[in-house]
């Protein structure tokens, strides 16, 4: 078969042909446009993924440390209330007869009442006295002439009170009546 083409045939394909080349630029245009807008799209998606898991992360951590002190807190607070009954306990049955207190004593000035010596003695390392200080009978100096100064006190129930243990003994004055 032998087809005739003529020049308006002739110009309307090629003027179908130029229509349809513009519509295929368009639309290939339209294509990468969206193409871009979604990968563009993917990347602010991606980065908020990213800041979210890293702030997951942190927030983890912090959470987890927070549990940690929460139980070190709570941990404390059972060892205080321990400490809180003993003393109720200790408090309730009163003293005893011949139960011993030891005053800590800073330049004549009570410092704090101990249940002994020795945690009397250990509070003075914390004052500054050092810990290795040897610890001798004090002399009739009044207590404010020594800087550290301990003193014993033992209850007595017949006055329902501590009395000092070393009470000084009276000196003879000379020639007086």
């Amino acid at each position: 078969m032998i087809r005739l083409i003529t020049r308006a045939r002739l110009a309307r394909l090629e003027d179908t042909a130029r229509k349809a080349s513009e519509q295929a630029r368009q639309t290939s245009g339209a294509a990468n446009e969206a193409f871009g807008r979604h990968v563009r799209e993917l990347f602010a998606v991606t980065d908020r993924a990213e800041r979210a898991e890293a702030t997951t992360t942190e927030v983890g951590a912090l959470l987890s440390r927070a549990v940690e002190e929460l139980s070190e807190a709570q941990q404390e607070l059972l060892m205080k209330d321990i400490e809180i009954r003993r003393l109720r306990e200790e408090l309730s049955r009163g003293p005893v007869a011949g139960e011993t207190l030891t005053v800590l004593m800073h330049h004549g000035e009570p410092r704090a009442v101990y249940a002994s010596r020795e945690a009397a003695h250990a509070d003075t390392a914390t004052h500054g006295c050092p810990a290795d200080h040897v610890w001798k009978r004090c002399d009739e100096r009044p207590a404010a002439a020594f800087t550290w100064r301990c003193e014993a006190f033992i209850y007595d129930p017949a006055s329902h009170g501590f009395h000092r243990v070393s009470r000084a003994v009276p000196r003879v004055l000379g020639g007086a009546a």
